[in-house]
């Protein structure tokens, strides 16, 4: 019995390895030539919406300067304000 448990593992141990997957040759394929991309020449719409996109982004930038300050008279205020409630 010993004998045969070990013939039959044996057996389907080389069935297992027969069926496996075999490598397949790796194929080299040579790098892609170098692709240059030239930008194409700016529309007059591109160039109105650049403008325009670049005057947005100063009055934001001037906007928050402002509220930034607005922020700071605001804390000046309150803290005017606390100052002479405690007196």
């Amino acid at each position: 019995m010993n004998k045969s448990l070990i013939t039959a593992s044996l057996v389907a141990a080389f069935a297992l390895a027969a069926c496996g997957k075999k490598e397949e040759p790796v194929v080299v394929s040579p790098p892609p030539a170098a692709i240059v991309v030239t930008p194409a020449p700016m529309t007059d719409a591109a160039a109105n919406a650049a403008s325009s996109a670049d005057a947005s982004a100063s009055m934001a930038a001037d906007s928050a300067a402002s509220a930034g300050a607005a922020a700071g008279d605001a804390v000046g205020a309150a803290k005017d304000a606390a100052s002479s409630m405690t007196k």
